[in-house]
C-alpha cells in the first residue's frame, strides 16, 4: 500500500508523518486490496480553533475512492476521526463485496 502525505501551507514535522503513516498503514486490517491512500492535511482559518483538516482519499480496486474529510483542534485528533469513518466505509464495502 502506498501512502501518500501532503501538507498544504506548511510543513509537516516528522512526528506528525510517522504519526499518520502509523494510523494509515492500520486499515489494512480491515481490508487488504487497498492501492494507495492519499492524505492533505491543511488549517481552514489560521486565526480559529478547531481549524486543522484532515482528508483522506483511498484508492480500491474498484471504479471508487473512499473518501473522508474531517476537521479538528489538532492534525492527529482530525486524522484519527478520518480514520475513523474510512474504515466505516472499508466495512461497508467489504459486506458488499461478499453479498454479491
Amino acid at each position: 500500500m502506498e501512502v501518500k502525505i501532503n501538507s498544504v501551507h506548511f510543513n509537516a514535522d516528522q512526528k506528525l508523518v510517522e504519526f499518520v503513516n502509523k494510523k494509515v498503514n492500520k486499515l489494512d486490517t480491515f481490508f487488504d486490496g487497498i492501492l494507495k491512500v492519499e492524505v492533505t492535511l491543511k488549517v481552514a482559518k489560521p486565526e480559529a480553533a478547531n481549524n486543522k483538516v484532515s482528508e483522506l482519499k483511498v484508492s480500491i480496486p474498484s471504479k471508487e475512492n473512499l473518501f473522508a474529510k474531517k476537521q479538528a483542534d489538532t492534525f492527529e485528533e482530525a486524522t484519527d476521526l478520518a480514520i475513523d469513518a474510512i474504515k466505516k466505509q472499508l466495512v461497508k464495502f467489504k459486506e458488499k463485496l461478499k453479498s454479491k
